[in-house]
């Protein structure tokens, strides 16, 4: 005989196993998926998606399958939540509110299904819960092949194929358009390519529909892998950024202020007076900056570079400074 501890505990497996199953059927709420109030502004909205899409874009995600779903969750909030009548009746319906507003199969034309009666509760009716969005395409899939159906078109997509492109590092940190050229067809063709700023290199970007084409379907992607441009002055490592700036003697000996190339534009570097090749000047928070990251550091490397020709009226001056070095001079390189 079945006792009345064995009665509750089968009782409680059985809630805890019915809120496990609404939970993976509950309905997204787009409100949580943006990370704002259900009074949100459209402004406060549109400030969130930007957040988001810019941590969660599948350009900058190319292998994380799972920040490409959260992008398309995100998109589809946004799409929903910053169209006030969109808005309006995802308030009313919930994540099913395009099935509830669109034309049925017992209606012709632009018909809507609250035309029906204003106060029905459709989740109450066919068993959904209160609240709950139904499958009106499933639900009423016995009448005929639902309207608006999508057929798959027979040709298969093309190939998705990969290339390298190599650009300044002033794009890589500021972002912006450039072109690549590709050729197909036995053409040469130009491809605007739009950079996003604060990308890394060795990230790829995926240009749609400009991959390998396809017999009766529609052509495969075309996968950029972003590097660096060379540039001997210059060069990336980690989030910091070294750079050898060429100084002349007499900025060495006396000191100097120097305009250069930095991550917000140029910035102003103090050369102290007394300056040696080889002396490190670093200024914090103008090295390269990944999106959503801290930026690193700018490292000025300092190289004195004598001029190509010494006038002759200065060579007794050059030679006097030679009584300036200690003995030890070159002890540093013994062993």
């Amino acid at each position: 005989m079945q006792t009345q501890c064995d009665r509750i505990q089968q009782t409680q497996h059985g809630i805890e196993s019915a809120l496990l199953i609404a939970q993976r059927e509950m309905p997204t709420d787009y409100y949580e998926t943006l990370g704002v109030s259900r009074s949100a502004s459209p402004e406060e909205i549109v400030k969130a998606y930007r957040k988001l899409a810019r941590k969660y874009h599948p350009d900058l995600n190319p292998d994380d399958q799972s920040a490409k779903k959260r992008f398309q969750e995100v998109q589809a909030a946004y799409d929903t939540l910053h169209d006030p009548e969109k808005r309006k009746k995802y308030d009313k319906y919930g994540e099913g509110y395009e099935q509830y507003t669109s034309g049925g199969p017992f209606r012709g034309g632009e018909a809507s299904w609250t035309d029906v009666g204003e106060g029905i509760d459709f989740g109450d009716v066919f068993g959904g819960g209160p609240g709950q969005a139904v499958d009106l395409e499933e639900l009423f899939s016995q009448f005929g092949p639902a309207r608006g159906r999508k057929r798959r078109t027979a040709g298969g997509r093309g190939n998705d194929t990969s290339a390298e492109m190599s650009v300044p590092l002033r794009t890589i940190l500021q972002g912006g358009e450039t072109q690549f050229q590709i050729e197909r067809n036995g053409k040469v063709e130009l491809i605007k390519v739009r950079i996003p700023a604060g990308i890394e290199p060795g990230k790829k970007i995926r240009l749609r529909g400009q991959g390998l084409p396809s017999s009766g379907g529609r052509p495969g992607d075309l996968l950029l892998t972003i590097k660096l441009q060379p540039n001997p002055a210059v060069k990336l490592v980690g989030n910091n950024i070294e750079l050898k700036l060429p100084i002349t003697l007499d900025e060495a000996i006396r000191g100097a202020k120097v305009d250069v190339p930095a991550a917000d534009g140029t910035v102003t570097v103090t050369i102290p007076a007394m300056s040696s090749s080889g002396k490190r000047l670093r200024i914090k928070g103008q090295g390269f900056k990944p999106a959503g990251g801290v930026p690193g550091d700018l490292l000025v490397e300092l190289h004195i570079q004598l001029p190509e020709m010494i006038p002759s009226s200065t060579r007794d001056a050059i030679e006097g400074l030679n009584s300036g070095y200690p003995s030890h001079f070159r002890d540093s390189i013994r062993w």
